[in-house]
């Protein structure tokens, strides 16, 4: 049985070693710099606790890097930084971040020793609900497919590393730019004396209130995620304004008080009324 590690684990990253571990897979990590969340969470999926990246790196057979859009490249470095003397695991890829990012991420490793699994995550960590969607390519994604996965469904999409991560980019694209309309579109309502006849008017056909709550305590993750599309995009000839404006909307509700609770702690009874008030000054 493998044993897998894990670089970030987060609500993401600690519900995939939650799913793995339901496998039977020991599934390692370290906290070294992480936050007192981060320790909750890695401790509440049962993983398996090491002192620092490079035990991860020692013991692994499968490293999964789960970490925001924007540390993705850092995280690269910090594993080629912490290999020497080690072993080389096989390292998957998982952020959300373009092709080209992926690409970067890729040469880093290669240079390093590493092979490289692109790999995208499409749905909520599997201990928030069950049947997240995996993609992977590279010429070792099958290797990643056929771990002990629990609660979440493995597609291999071709042997090409960046085709998993521009599946994530398009999907992406939609869901979170959906999601940036329908909160948009409550800031303007509730500003405007209007926002009980706009929710029923689009009901919960693009976001519900706990959805939106969910986005907003993600904000800052989307900002660098939005970028990203917007890289994706205009490396396949499209304008990147649309993402890029997306970005500086997550930015600004970023620093808004409904951002500030973690995606575990969001109620689910939350109102559009309590949406819009926590995304005021």
């Amino acid at each position: 049985m493998k044993i897998i590690g894990l670089v970030g684990a987060g609500h993401m990253g600690a519900g995939l070693g939650w799913a793995l571990r339901a496998g039977g897979h020991d599934v390692v990590t370290s906290l070294a710099g992480r936050s007192e969340r981060t320790g909750r969470l890695a401790r509440d999926a049962g993983l398996r606790l090491l002192p620092g990246l490079t035990d991860v790196l020692a013991e692994a057979d499968v490293v999964l890097v789960v970490t925001p859009p924007g540390a993705a490249l850092d995280a690269a470095r910090e594993i080629a930084a912490a290999a020497e003397g080690t072993a080389r695991p096989l390292v998957v890829d998982m952020n959300a971040v373009s092709p080209s990012t992926v690409t970067a991420s890729a040469e880093v490793l290669t240079a390093a020793g590493f092979d490289l699994v692109d790999g995208a995550i499409s749905g909520p960590p599997p201990t928030v609900r069950p049947g997240a969607r995996l993609y992977l390519s590279g010429p070792r994604a099958a290797e990643v497919a056929d771990l002990r996965w629990t609660h979440a469904g493995p597609v291999v999409v071709g042997d090409r590393v960046g085709a998993a991560s521009a599946v994530k980019m398009s999907t992406a694209s939609v869901y979170k730019g959906l999601m940036g309309l329908m909160t948009q579109a409550v800031r303007a309502a509730a500003a405007h004396g209007v926002l009980e006849p706009v929710m029923a008017d689009l009901g919960e056909e693009f976001g519900t209130p706990y959805e939106m709550a969910l986005a907003a305590a993600k904000a800052h993750r989307y900002v660098a995620e939005m970028r990203e599309i917007a890289l994706s995009q205009s490396a396949a000839g499209l304008p990147p304004a649309l993402f890029e404006a997306f970005a500086e909307v997550w930015s600004d509700i970023a620093t808004r008080p409904l951002a500030a609770d973690d995606p575990e702690t969001v109620p689910r009874e939350i109102t559009a009324r309590r949406i819009a008030d926590g995304l005021t000054d």
